[in-house]
């Protein structure tokens, strides 16, 4: 797994003096507050103006970077989860299986829901993320346990 995590993207310019839009940003506030330190490739950067705008963070980084630019944090600096927590990310690649041993692919993404996330697999299958759904999940051997009726049979 990457040690670092995308929490945002640079996205359109906001005003004249270098600000902009962070697009996908993560919800932990915290990454784009005055002093927050963030990388962009191989450069540390660190957020010397931040304000929001329609709900959205704005920001000024030390350096200007283009659109587009993925913002990201050591994986370390992320706050520990709780049993029965998982970031997004780390459900990603994760191989699911039916009860009863029916494979049903692989998690290509967690998508966002109005009621609760969904899982994307690479099949085509998208499965709700909720208890119901997924019965265990098991980062070690990288495989989500889901109860049968939920993905339409081969």
């Amino acid at each position: 797994m990457s040690e670092r995590v995308t929490v945002g993207r640079v996205g359109r310019p906001h005003g004249v003096d270098g600000s902009f839009v962070v697009e996908h940003a993560s919800s932990d506030a915290r990454w784009f507050e005055v002093g927050a330190r963030l990388r962009a490739g191989d450069t540390e950067l660190e957020v010397v103006a931040a304000r929001r705008a329609g709900g959205r963070p704005v920001i000024r980084l030390s350096a200007e970077l283009p659109r587009g630019t993925l913002l990201e944090v050591p994986r370390e600096a992320l706050p520990p989860t709780r049993e029965d927590e998982y970031y997004a990310f780390e459900l990603v690649g994760l191989e699911v299986v039916e009860e009863g041993g029916r494979h049903l692919g692989a998690v290509a993404r967690v998508d966002a829901g109005v009621a609760n996330d969904v899982l994307a697999l690479d099949s085509g299958v998208l499965l709700p993320l909720v208890g119901a759904c997924v019965r265990d999940i098991d980062l070690g051997a990288r495989r989500i346990l889901v109860a049968p009726g939920f993905a339409e049979p081969d």
